[in-house]
This record gives C-alpha cells, sequence and structure tokens, in this order.
C-alpha cells in the first residue's frame, strides 16, 4: 500500500476457494460454508485508489468497469457510506476504482474491493479499525476474510474466519470463460439437488509439508457448487477440461460460485505457460486468465 499527502491506495485480489463444502438451506435462506481461501498476487487484483474530498463519489475504469458499475450498488461505496456512518465521521472521500478481475466470477472481486475500501479508509480517515471488522460480514460473505487478507478458512456465513498464514504459497492460473455465473440461481439449484446433507466442517486442518502435499490433499476434496454451476454455464466445464490438460497440473477446480476456475501447479512457470497456451486457442480469446501465487493479500 502506497501513501501520498492526502490519498491511500491499495491492491483488491482475487480471492480462490480452494475447496469449498456447502451444508443445507437455514431458515434465513443462507448456507453454512466450509472452506479454505488464498488470495492472489498483483497480477490479478483490482486496484483502489482513496484521497480525501468533501463528498463520497466513486469512478471506475478498466476493462470490466462497465460491468462493475460505479453506482450506489458498487460494494466500494457501499462500504465507505457504512464506515462513515458507523463512525461518525464527516471526512468524505474520492475513490477511484481500477477493475481488473471479471464480475459475478466466483472470486470475490466486488468483496475484495468493499474489504479494501474499508482497510483504505480507516486509515485516511483514522478512525477505529473495530467499525470495518464490524461491517464485514453485512456487505457480503466473503468481505470478512477479505478483510483479514490472510490464508484462513472461512466458515459459518462467512464471518468466522480463522487466519493460517503458515500454509504453504501455491503456483496457480485463474481463467474464467467470460460468461457470468450469478451466485444465486447456483445456490437455488445446488438447493432444488438436496445440496448439503451430511455437510460437517473439517477440524482440525493437518498440517503440510509444502504445496504439494497441500495440494494432494485438496485433491481430496470438493467444491459443492461446481456440479450446478456447470449445469448453469457449461463453459465451466470446457475450462476444466483446458486446465486438466495442461503440463504439471496438480489440481484443476472451480473457485466459489464460478465461473472462474483454477489450476494448481508445481511451478509457477507452468501456470505462466497455460496462460500462454491459452492465448494461441483464437476460439477462446474472450477468456481471462492471470497466473500467480496464492497466498496472503499484496
Amino acid at each position: 500500500m502506497s501513501a501520498a499527502d492526502t490519498g491511500l491506495s491499495g491492491w483488491a485480489p482475487a480471492k480462490v476457494n480452494l475447496y469449498l463444502h456447502v451444508g443445507p438451506p437455514k431458515p434465513n435462506g443462507r448456507h453454512d460454508l466450509d472452506s479454505l481461501v488464498m488470495f492472489s498476487g498483483t497480477s490479478a487484483a483490482d486496484h483502489l485508489t482513496a484521497e480525501l474530498a468533501d463528498g463520497l463519489n466513486l469512478s471506475v475504469t478498466g476493462p470490466y468497469a462497465d460491468a462493475a458499475g460505479a453506482g450506489e450498488d458498487n460494494l466500494v461505496l457501499q462500504a465507505a457510506r457504512a464506515l462513515q456512518s458507523a463512525s461518525g465521521t464527516r471526512q468524505g472521500a474520492r475513490l477511484t476504482l481500477k477493475k481488473w478481475l471479471p464480475v459475478a466470477a466466483g472470486i470475490g472481486g466486488g468483496s475484495s474491493d468493499a474489504a479494501t475500501a474499508l482497510r483504505l479508509l480507516t486509515k485516511l480517515w483514522g478512525v477505529d479499525p473495530a467499525h470495518a471488522a464490524a461491517l464485514a460480514p453485512g456487505l457480503g460473505g466473503d468481505v470478512p476474510v477479505a478483510l483479514s487478507g490472510q490464508p484462513s478458512l472461512m466458515r459459518g456465513e462467512g464471518e468466522r474466519v480463522t487466519p493460517l498464514p503458515a500454509l504453504p504459497a501455491l503456483a496457480a492460473v485463474l481463467i474464467n470463460p467470460g460468461v457470468a455465473c450469478p451466485t444465486g440461481p447456483v445456490f437455488r439449484a445446488y438447493d432444488a439437488a438436496g445440496g448439503g446433507a451430511g455437510f460437517t466442517e473439517i477440524d482440525p486442518l493437518p498440517a503440510f509439508s509444502g504445496a504439494k502435499a497441500l495440494a494432494a490433499w485438496l485433491g481430496q476434496q470438493r467444491n459443492d457448487l461446481e456440479a450446478p454451476a456447470i449445469a448453469l454455464v457449461p463453459e465451466i466445464a470446457a475450462v476444466l477440461e483446458f486446465l486438466r490438460a495442461q503440463p504439471g497440473v496438480l489440481l484443476a477446480r472451480m473457485s466459489g460460485s464460478g465461473a472462474t476456475c483454477f489450476a494448481l501447479f508445481e511451478a509457477l512457470a507452468f501456470a505462466e505457460r497455460a496462460t500462454v497456451m491459452l492465448g494461441q486457442e483464437k476460439a477462446k480469446d474472450h477468456w481471462w486468465a492471470a497466473a500467480s501465487r496464492l497466498g496472503a493479500a499484496p
């Protein structure tokens, strides 16, 4: 994070659900989750700048600016207004978001943007960080883990976050087929199929000797939303087929509620090679891809 006299800036990385186990719907319509989460580096991240101003306003640039929008439904503005209200500050901010992550993509881009806004504005306005922590769950299930910025277990409805900073970093490529996969329909399809029976949390998490051991263990887990998401967005299956055919791949899986998928590799060079191979397939030139190490947020 860099700072100037009147402004701050920071990265809002992709969130990757290395596994995602989902319980049945609760009376409130939501679900308990058990997921291991890591974050990408700057090669797969949005970027947010916050400068002191009289009011609150947001401008959005970048390849996914139109999809994200700059209106009141943008989570950056929602986070800023919530922090302003909770802290009682009269200060404002001029927020500039460079939107490089695809929207409705299962990598928590909007939630990561909101968490970064909370971190930057807490510092810019000089308010108690406890306000951001208290507000995060109400902004979205992925916001608390994004606010922590650490490899973590996320549980409950996302509000129970257990940081695991000692986990080994992983080499990965993220690929999205350029098709939105909204969360609501995926969960409804999961519920309609009777998903969630036998849900339990993994406890304790085993110790891992290194990245290959972690990837091997992850191969025994699953993303419960992968099948219903593929039924709604068949392009996800094509992404997984491409990833599983790459040299050096250890695991390929969908992240979150889709449609972004990830593959873990023995080394970052294999992940970078996958992006080169993808670039050579003209039929897939609308796909988004980024190679990155996964670990703590930048």
